[in-house]
């Protein structure tokens, strides 16, 4: 399946820039755990962490990294700092994707009964 564009060669090398950029911080297990978690909306850092079983340390760089790689925003309350999803196009990809390693984990264990 090809996608035909018409756009500018500048523009859409720096799509490919920033669609590798987007990708690395992508590829932390929490930080998949955090996308997943905030599909059903804004939640605060301490419900956050306290779902995910993550160190609030730790978990505030990784939301930090997030936020500037735009795939979180946030808003201050009081003290307490709430994430939410930058654009929830992002759960269309994260989906697709989960969808694929499941269909080859069953793929795989298939494969594996029939050489038993």
């Amino acid at each position: 399946m090809s996608v035909k564009t018409n756009h500018d060669p500048e523009e859409a090398e720096e799509v490919f820039r920033l669609h590798s950029d987007i990708c690395k911080v992508l590829s932390n297990p929490l930080r998949l755990k955090v996308i997943n978690l905030l599909r059903g909306g804004e939640l605060k850092v301490s419900s956050i962490s306290e779902s995910l079983h993550a160190g609030m340390g730790n978990l505030s760089q990784h939301l930090a990294l997030m936020k500037k790689a735009k795939i979180l925003t946030s808003r201050k309350e009081g003290q307490e700092v709430y994430y939410r999803l930058r654009n929830p196009k992002i759960l269309t990809a994260f989906d697709t994707l989960r969808e694929i390693l499941f269909e080859e984990i069953r793929r795989e264990g298939e494969l594996i009964k029939g050489m038993k």
